[in-house]
């Protein structure tokens, strides 16, 4: 009895120990591999976080055609395996474990995750999770509600998973959508967007699964100055994150039909903070280089976003520096609530100094929002708002095969792009010969080569239907 409470003792103090030995490992060579133009004060990688993943040749064929796509030209060409999918999903994060420690955020991502076979997709799901990584699913959001249920239960009705993350695309440059093939503008979409996170409410509250949605949108010239209309009509649709991409010449060529370069980072910011109401400090955490990379934290309360810390405010730099040094080992996002607040209690009794950091930080913002607004708000809603700025493929294309042969360049638009390359946060796994590059690496040089022999792999099975040919996979799949 003794031996045995002994052994349940020492496995308490295992799963309750703040810092995880072996991510705290990976975060510090992560911090050393990072170029010196990014050791920043609110620099996260090394300090709370490897960075982000994602997958990539384990389901490229989308459903809905987009102005620009990023897909190469054969993407749609392969055919949709589960199979083929739930086995490189598998490769891909056991390999990501290796080289970049046991817990990171990657997205399941390659063409319309909701092609997949419901089964297939939480197989995916349960091969990233068992690899340390916290999931979200990418989709253009055109999901039945069936198949989200039949997602999140296995077919004995018990629940897959506590929670599903989706990052959902919406925007006026895809066509295809079930009800609104051509849009005319961002705000005809706006019911598409509010149905997608009905869905997930509805969800949770059927079979309580929790669930997390982000959303993305492509911004060129043409839909440029409806940005902050997206975020003001969108805000309180149940989006936790609104992510803006700029669009680059990256993909299919034959679907460039803008000059792109006409929106810069700085154009598309100024959108977002009309939209909120505010300015956004993307200065206080920074994700990698804040050229491809802004980030603002923070939450609504009532009609007004207020950011988690004032970069203006010394105390709250403090608070920031002190959550580096004391918690960013800790998985706020993948640990269960008990041990989480377990391992928290074990810092504030070894470093009673996070608790005086703390309860400073909430009297302060308790006073920036006002006791009044919180007393009249039924619902603070956490919300961050991102751009993530790709680059050109030829760019990447040219700065990659400097980097391979460890040159340099005089081209100050090649060097920039050397520099983004070396500190880039998204990464994507080639276990066949064991290297992790930078998504817009992936995307610029690798993907037209690998969807081309993807195609021959998986190739679209033409059959006989009605006295006309069709492609077996061009049909949506449906629950119903």
């Amino acid at each position: 009895m003794t031996w045995r409470v002994v052994s349940m003792l020492r496995r308490l103090e295992c799963v309750t120990r703040p810092v995880d030995g072996d991510f705290a490992a990976a975060m510090r060579r992560r911090w050393d591999d990072l170029p010196p133009h990014v050791k920043t004060p609110g620099q996260v990688l090394g300090r709370h976080g490897v960075g982000c993943e994602g997958t990539h040749g384990v389901f490229p064929k989308c459903n809905l055609a987009c102005t620009p796509c990023y897909h190469s030209r054969d993407a749609n060409q392969v055919r949709v395996d589960g199979g083929h999918t739930v086995a490189n999903v598998e490769a891909q994060m056991a390999l990501l474990r290796r080289v970049r420690g046991p817990r990171a955020h990657a997205q399941l991502i390659g063409g319309e995750v909701s092609l997949l076979d419901p089964d297939d997709h939480a197989a995916a799901l349960a091969a990233m999770r068992q690899h340390g990584r916290e999931p979200m699913s990418f989709t253009h959001g055109d999901v039945d509600y069936a198949y989200l249920r039949r997602l999140a239960l296995g077919p004995d009705g018990k629940r897959r998973f506590d929670r599903l993350s989706f990052a959902a695309h919406f925007d006026m440059f895809m066509f295809g959508r079930r009800g609104i093939a051509r849009p005319g503008d961002e705000r005809s979409l706006n019911r598409y967007r509010a149905e997608f996170t009905a869905k997930l409410r509805r969800l949770r509250a059927e079979t309580g699964v929790r669930t997390f949605a982000a959303h993305n949108m492509t911004v060129t010239p043409a839909n440029l100055d409806q940005v902050a209309d997206v975020v003001r009509d969108s805000s309180g649709m149940g989006f936790g994150m609104f992510s803006f991409q700029p669009a680059a010449f990256v993909g299919d060529s034959r679907r460039w039909h803008e000059d792109y370069r006409d929106v810069d980072s700085d154009a598309v910011w100024e959108q977002i903070e009309r939209g909120v109401g505010t300015k956004l400090d993307y200065r206080i955490f920074e994700h990698g280089d804040v050229r491809c990379n802004r980030v603002a934290y923070g939450f609504w309360v009532g009609d007004r976003w207020f950011p988690v810390l004032d970069g203006a405010d010394r105390r709250d730099l403090a608070v920031r520096d002190g959550f580096f040094r004391h918690l960013g080992a800790f998985d706020f996002a993948g640990t269960p609530v008990p041990q989480l607040a377990a391992q928290l209690t074990r810092v504030a009794v070894r470093r009673p100094q996070t608790v005086v950091l703390a309860v400073g930080w909430l009297v302060r913002a308790v006073r920036r929002v006002g006791i009044r607004r919180l007393a009249r708000c039924r619902r603070v809603r956490i919300t961050s708002y991102v751009m993530h700025r790709f680059m050109d493929a030829a760019d990447v294309t040219t700065a990659w095969d400097l980097m391979q042969r460890g040159q340099s360049s005089d081209d100050p638009r090649i060097r920039e792009t050397v520099e983004r390359l070396s500190a880039c946060h998204y990464a994507m796994a080639h276990p066949e010969d064991g290297t992790v590059v930078p998504a817009c690496v992936q995307h610029s040089v690798l993907d037209p080569g690998e969807n081309a022999q993807l195609r021959r792999l998986l190739p679209i099975v033409q059959v006989r239907t009605g006295g006309r040919e069709d492609a077996t996979t061009m049909e949506r799949p449906t629950c119903e």
